[in-house]
Order: structure tokens, then sequence, then C-alpha cells
């Protein structure tokens, strides 16, 4: 008895391990690890493309070249930031095919490595109206990326693919440049807002001013100076497309400035109207209807009093009054250090 018994306990062993080969067999026609190099599929991406197709969760991203300029199309019409779509076709030409991690894919897999029309980075470059290159990005894991090609049905990881440069937000493709110039050639500039015209004007490398016409007391210079570097090399911080001029404040803005470079290369203005959110502001080139959105630093400039302009009224002293006077060190008259302290040996304080 118990040697049959023994018998049928075998029987169902082999009997689990036989479907578990079977099963293991079935997993590995879809999971098949077992490519060379030489089976894996080539990429071929070429940087001389003219259009970028790009479909990620945050939404869908058209680049076309008109000229020698990359434009954004879509979702809105827009000069492009030319050095991250240099990027993203220079990465391009960097992904390999690495390994076959799935030889079919079903639409479980596609999921799993969020290779599916809602995670997937669909990229398609044309040139001329004719396709130069196409892939799906998916999940990244210590493998690699995951991805699929056209016209192959498996899943592959690939090295090399920066995700992040295709997950950007439509204003991230955007230029964000409003002003860039050398401070240094700044010869003028004015400063309307409520409480009054500002001019201030350079003469060799010295700044003079003045607020409502009249000379500005106590001016501090250095705080001119940055004044004009808080526009030298200005930034949006994004976009208020298609806001209506009751939202932005532009039709009667709050404040302007009016920077003269020098010889008369270039004029640089820019008007601000309401807060967008926190102290940003929505603003706007004279020469530009496009409404950016403008952080506080160069607005705190536009947007204040005199004393932005001015030295500290207690002189610069620290926080708790001003320095008393007469004694040595910021002590009070009368006193001074202990003999010796705070000097080299064998120096003395000199008498009081």
């Amino acid at each position: 008895m118990e040697r049959q018994t023994q018998i049928l306990i075998g029987g169902v062993v082999l009997l689990v391990l036989g479907f578990a080969v079977y099963k293991q067999t079935q997993k590995n026609e879809q999971l098949d690890q077992r490519a060379t190099k030489t089976d894996l599929p080539e990429i071929k991406a070429t940087d001389d493309v003219d259009k970028i197709d790009i479909h990620n969760e945050k939404g869908d991203i058209v680049l076309e070249k008109k000229g020698d300029k990359w434009v954004l199309t879509k979702p809105v019409n827009a000069a492009a930031n030319q050095g991250n779509v240099t990027s993203a076709l220079t990465n391009l030409k960097d992904i390999k095919v690495d390994e076959m991690i799935a030889k079919n894919a079903d639409d479980d897999l596609k999921k799993q490595y969020e290779l599916d029309a809602a995670k997937g980075v669909h990229i398609v470059t044309f040139k001329g109206g004719e396709k130069k290159f196409e892939a799906t990005f998916g999940k990244q894991g210590g493998r690699g990326n995951m991805a699929m090609l056209p016209d192959q049905p498996g899943i592959y990881a690939v090295k090399g693919y920066s995700g992040w440069m295709y997950t950007r937000e439509a204003k991230e493709w955007r230029d964000k440049e409003i002003f860039k110039f050398d401070d240094a050639n700044v010869t003028s500039f004015t400063i309307t807002n409520s409480n009054g015209p500002f001019s201030f004007t350079k003469g060799g490398d010295k700044w003079a001013g003045t607020f409502k016409g009249k000379a500005i007391e106590k001016m501090d210079e250095q705080k001119v100076k940055d004044a004009v570097s808080a526009f030298k090399n200005l930034f949006a911080e994004d976009f208020g497309d298609g806001k209506p001029v009751s939202d932005t404040g532009l039709d009667a803005p709050v404040a302007s400035i009016k920077l003269q470079l020098k010889d008369n290369a270039g004029t640089y203005e820019l008007k601000v109207g309401k807060v967008s959110s926190n102290e940003s502001r929505y603003a706007q080139k004279a020469s530009d209807d496009t409404i950016f959105i403008v952080g506080s630093w160069p607005i705190g400039f536009m947007n204040s009093g005199v004393d932005k302009y001015q030295q500290p009224k207690d002189g610069g002293a620290p926080e708790g009054g001003a320095p008393h006077p007469g004694g040595p060190h910021g002590m009070p008259p009368g006193m001074g250090l202990p003999p010796g302290m705070g000097m080299p040996p064998g120096m003395a304080p000199p008498p009081q």
C-alpha cells in the first residue's frame, strides 16, 4: 500500500511539473529573450528632418521647421526653443535596441509596460512628408526603456533614450526669451508706474536718476545696476495665450519700462498688467502680441516707489539700530576692547 501511495504521489508531481513546463514554454514564446544582437532591429534616426510629431499623456506636440528655425504648430503657433528641439533630435540618434523583452505584445503587455495609447510616448519624424523615424517608448526599468517599433510585433529594451526630453509640457517647447542684451551697453531707461515717472541715465560709468523730474536723493547706484541686470536675460515663466484683456490688464498696464542701448543699437520695452499667480504678472513687449508671464524679481523694479533706488534710511546699519557713535568696533563711547584683545601678539591697542 505504501508503495502504491508513493507511485501515486510521484505521478501527481510529474503532472504538476509537466504543466509548469508547458506554461513556461507558452510564456517563453511570448517573452523570448534568446534573440542575439544580430537578430535585433536597428533604429536609424537622423536630425535631417523638418517635422516632429510627439504624442504623450499630456497631449500632442507638433514642431515644424520654417526656413532655418523651428516653430511650434500644435497646440499653439509660436516660436520654438531651438536648443530643446536640437537636443531631442540628437538624442534620437543615440537610441539603440538592447534586447527583446516580448516576442508578441498583446494589450495587457502594452499596458504593463506603458506602451499603450494612454501612457506611451509616440514619436514620428518627417522630411518633406516622408516618414524618417517612428517608435513608441514606455516604462523605464533596470534593463532600459521599453519600446515598440513599426512593423515589429515585439517589445524591446532600448538604451540611450532620454524620456524627459519628449514629455515636456507645451510651454517648455516654446521660446521663452523676452529680452537678451549686454547690460553694459544700456545708456538710459525710464519707468512709469502709479508712483510717478523715473528716469535713469549713465554718463561714463556712473548712473544718475530722477523721480518726478527731481534728482533722487541718496540714490543707490548698485540698485540701478541691479534693475538693468534684471532685464538683460529676461525669460517668461509661462504664457497667457487666449486670455481676454480683462484678465491680463495689459490694456491699462500698471507699469512699463523702456531701456535704450548706446549708439541706438536697440530699444527694449515691456509693460505689465494684472497678477497671474502669486506675484508674477502678465506682460507684453512693445513689438510682440505674445502674452508672457513674468516673475516677481524684474517686476519689483518696475512697480515700486522711489525707496527701491535709494540707500537704506538707517545708512545700512544692521537691524537693532545704528551703531553707537564714537566707540571703536561699535562699542558705546568710553568702552574699548580689553588690552591686547584681537591684536597680534606683542601689540597693544593705541591709547584712548
